[in-house]
């Protein structure tokens, strides 16, 4: 067990325009791949949730520093299905706006989670957002201690590699390397946040309970970027845990 107990996330949750109190419908997941969009989709999955897709917007500069490929392992390890926007930074609202109206076509839509904790100009953008788009806004890690957050991530069989970190924060042999107990006390003896949710480094999920399989990240490099390391991740092979066995596939 971890130094702080586990309890169950106090949710915060927003209802849009003409949105009524509970439904049958289904969620959307904001998906960046790291730890927070993960923890947030697994304690809405708990809290029974139906999450119908997996919604992640590729930016030009993408702190997370993964491909859409490695993003795509992600949603089949998960089993659920994955929409991937490439996007402009100055669209990323339109695009979002739009991206959830045409699943709203398709599917009864009622709402989309988000792993926010504390920020709250983000908090604001997604509540204004998803009212216009009429849905519920979940933010299932809002106003947890990020500590906790980090500590019960762990705690609960998640696994995560550190994909990027700010070069004033983050030293180099940190990148690449999993996120664990040691990564968390260097953050609280440098004063960082436990979660990074002021952007001090950003993390991509290999493994957990939310997933039926892993993905080993074989070959992979740090390399500089506009002050940031950045991790290269070149070849990796993901396995996927079947009733059959456990089938491979090797990318390089």
């Amino acid at each position: 067990m971890g130094r702080y107990p586990s309890r169950e996330p106090r949710y915060e949750v927003y209802r849009g325009v003409g949105q009524p109190m509970s439904g049958t419908g289904s969620y959307l997941v904001s998906w960046s791949g790291g730890k927070d969009s993960c923890f947030a989709c697994h304690q809405a999955r708990k809290q029974g949730m139906k999450i119908s897709r997996l919604v992640h917007f590729d930016r030009p500069f993408n702190l997370h520093g993964v491909g859409p490929e490695l993003i795509a392992c992600q949603a089949e390890m998960a089993g659920i299905p994955l929409i991937n926007r490439k996007v402009a930074n100055k669209d990323f609202e339109r695009e979002f706006k739009d991206t959830v109206s045409e699943l709203k076509k398709s599917d009864t839509i009622h709402g989309m989670v988000f792993g926010d904790i504390y920020l709250e100009p983000h908090r604001e953008w997604i509540k204004r957002v998803c009212g216009e788009l009429g849905i519920e806004a979940v933010l299932p890690l809002w106003g947890m201690r990020t500590e906790r957050i980090a500590h019960d991530f762990l705690d609960q069989g998640f696994d995560a590699v550190v994909v990027s970190g700010r070069e004033q924060d983050i030293n180099r042999e940190w990148i690449g390397r999993r996120l664990d107990r040691s990564f968390l006390e260097y953050l609280h003896t440098h004063g960082l946040d436990p979660c990074g949710e002021n952007g001090e480094y950003h993390t991509f999920v290999v493994a957990g309970p939310l997933f039926t399989g892993k993905i080993e990240i074989a070959g992979s490099k740090a390399v500089q970027r506009d002050g940031h390391w950045l991790l290269n991740i070149g070849d990796y092979a993901v396995s996927v845990d079947a009733k059959q066995g456990e089938v491979m596939l090797d990318i390089s």
